[in-house]
């Protein structure tokens, strides 16, 4: 066996190719997508010696194992899981160089919930509007894994990092959320404008790739009716019928007709693709523009 290429022994829960995405064409309906946590999948690429850019498989939950058919070095980041190569114990955030034929295993999570697999040259399936990466919204890009699928390798780039410690966060005990307010505040009561902010809310079971869903007290609304459709960013707060906040990720619809009451800096998303079910969600107002709510609570 020496052609690059690696075949998926077990797929996992749900394991998709990334890379940074697809940034740039809202305007033709296409989401974003790329890796959600963008930090576990840039330091992944860092530990094999490859550029940011190139493309990982990203895992949910469960993991996944897959055979490689050229020896390759790979490295495991994100959320913390056992690693293994035919069995044997290998270490997590740092280079494993793995034989040809042999079987690298991402396991289940420990804690966390996305795990990123990078190895040496990326995953180089065709590249779509630019990107490698699957989105679940538009289907662009590679399908899932399924079990006995096969993926194309890059030529390496160069060696891999030397690292002594990989920096981690540690578990997301609460997911903490800083907003910029608006456009559509002004929907909202000041009585639902203060549960944003003070209610306690946990990470739906309904939560993927798309959004971020919440469990909680629902914002109480100050005007009835829906929008005409418009452009929904990355880090959209689009609060539904139900009142619930849903915090729109990488592949986010790039249109929406219900009120946007903020939106959270990209810069604050990593740790939601971290975040379990049942995870405690804190919303942080930034900046000091005050509520423009049509009617007091």
């Amino acid at each position: 066996m020496t052609d690059r290429a690696l075949a998926v022994v077990r797929a996992g829960a749900l394991t998709t190719v990334q890379d940074l995405g697809r940034p740039g064409h809202a305007h033709l309906g296409v989401p974003r997508a790329g890796a959600l946590d963008a930090p576990a999948h840039r330091l992944a690429n860092r530990l094999v010696g490859n550029p940011e850019t190139a493309a990982t498989l990203e895992t949910t939950l469960t993991g996944c194992a897959v055979r490689v058919r050229t020896a390759t070095t790979v490295a495991v980041t994100g959320a913390p899981c056992p690693v293994t190569v035919d069995g044997r114990p290998a270490p997590w955030g740092a280079p494993v160089r793995v034989p040809a034929g042999a079987v690298l295993d991402a396991g289940p999570a420990v804690h966390g919930l996305r795990s990123h697999l990078a190895f040496a040259g990326g995953i180089d399936t065709e590249e779509v509007l630019g990107s490698r990466a699957a989105d679940l919204l538009s289907g662009l890009g590679p399908d899932p894994l399924t079990d006995g699928a096969v993926l194309p390798l890059g030529a390496p780039y160069g060696p891999p990092a030397a690292a002594d410690a990989v920096p981690h966060p540690g578990p997301v005990s609460e997911l903490v959320l800083p907003f910029l307010p608006g456009p559509r505040d002004a929907w909202f009561t000041r009585a639902g404008l203060r549960t944003l902010t003070t209610g306690r809310f946990t990470v739906s079971a309904a939560s993927n790739r798309i959004g971020l869903r919440t469990e909680g007290p629902p914002l109480e609304r100050a005007r009835t009716g829906e929008l005409p459709s418009e452009g929904m960013p990355l880090g959209a707060l689009q609060v539904p019928p139900n009142g619930l906040p849903v915090l729109f990720l990488h592949d986010h619809p790039t249109t929406g007709g219900y009120p946007v009451i903020g939106v959270v800096p990209e810069r604050f998303l990593a740790p939601a693709a971290q975040a379990v079910p049942g995870t405690p969600v804190r919303f942080v107002r930034l900046g000091r523009r005050p509520a423009r709510a049509a009617h007091s609570g």
